[in-house]
């Protein structure tokens, strides 16, 4: 329902102001596929699929460096993002994987996967991509000790506005000097110029926004320079920007809808907590970056997420089942 929500609201937005909604449709419909495969094989191979999904995420980064086509633009504001969130939701799999294996010399060299993915981050250059992979891998070895799922659920929402936060205060003038200036020779000052610009056309309309795939149009810093994307390159000022408060609201449901989930799963909690470390380290990364631009990185958080709240098949007669048998039991026993 959230899912088929956003995609109308992007229907809407592009029709009041002639946007090109096809970028967010397909995004959606990635995150909806890789959802329903992540459940399907998450039941049927509880270990080994997160398994293959860790291994053909590398794979994707090695043997397709840019992720998508199109012009190369230089880094920080080129493929890096999606490089770092491919990895980050890999190095999860492997983790959830671990965490599902029963036998200890196959959860152990499932962690050393993930931490060989970490280290073959900082190998391709990807700064982000080795301390967000780095991070996922503490998380869940942390996360074997956490008894109450809910407060972990809690940290990692409590996360996840952390970043988008301090973006909206970068954009918006709000982070005191000395800070402002550090963090614009980290991110570039043509990024944060694009966050200016975001904030800028999301003011024009609140409600609705200036359309969804309008922003490299009517953004003078997008048009001004040479090889551009035309993107914002933060999730949340995107969505404000193109979709208006409502599509920024509705980013925030689908990432809740996507923790709720987690809490709820019949999973493990150190599976639940681990898939939910990846995706809220994937959700910093979209707050500075253009990672959910690529197809790849949408149908990967999708799958991980399929994956730590399926619910893998028990061969045998279920619980129901068994007490059914053991009522029926006593019935007939004298």
């Amino acid at each position: 329902m959230v899912l088929g929500v956003c995609a109308a609201w992007s229907l809407i937005s592009a029709a009041v102001h002639d946007g090109r909604p096809e970028g967010v449709l397909l995004a959606i419909l990635a995150v909806a596929a890789g959802y329903a495969a992540g459940r399907i094989c998450g039941a049927l191979l509880p270990v080994a699929a997160p398994c293959a999904g860790a291994l053909a995420g590398v794979a994707l980064t090695l043997t397709v460096p840019h992720l998508s086509p199109g012009p190369q633009i230089v880094a920080p504001l080129g493929h890096a993002g999606a490089t770092a969130a491919v990895l980050t939701l890999s190095a999860g799999a492997a983790c959830c994987a671990a965490w599902a294996a029963s036998a200890p010399a196959l959860r152990l060299l499932l962690r050393a996967l993930a931490v060989a993915i970490a280290v073959t981050a900082a190998v391709l250059g990807s700064t982000a991509g080795f301390i967000t992979c780095t991070a996922v891998v503490l998380c869940s070895l942390a996360a074997g000790q956490v008894r109450n799922r809910g407060a972990g659920i809690a940290a990692l929402a409590l996360a996840a506005t952390s970043i988008p936060a301090l973006t909206w205060a970068v954009a918006g003038g709000a982070v005191p000097g000395g800070f402002a200036s550090w963090l614009e020779n980290q991110l570039t000052p043509h990024r944060i110029q694009l966050w200016r610009d975001a904030l800028h056309l999301a003011r024009e309309d609140l409600a609705l926004g200036v359309g969804p795939g309008r922003f490299g149009e009517l953004s003078t810093t997008a048009t001004g320079t040479l090889l551009s994307d035309g993107k914002p390159h933060s999730a949340p000022l995107q969505q404000a920007a193109e979709q208006g408060v409502v599509g920024l609201l509705l980013l925030a449901a689908a990432f809740c809808w996507v923790l709720f989930a987690l809490w709820r799963t019949a999973r493990p909690t150190p599976v639940a907590l681990t898939a939910g470390a990846s995706l809220t380290a994937l959700a910093a990364i979209a707050a500075i970056g253009n990672a959910l631009s690529f197809t790849a990185v949408s149908v990967g958080a999708g799958l991980l997420a399929g994956l730590a709240t399926a619910r893998p098949i028990v061969h045998g007669p279920s619980k129901r089942e068994s007490d059914v048998r053991a009522r029926a039991d006593d019935r007939l026993t004298p």
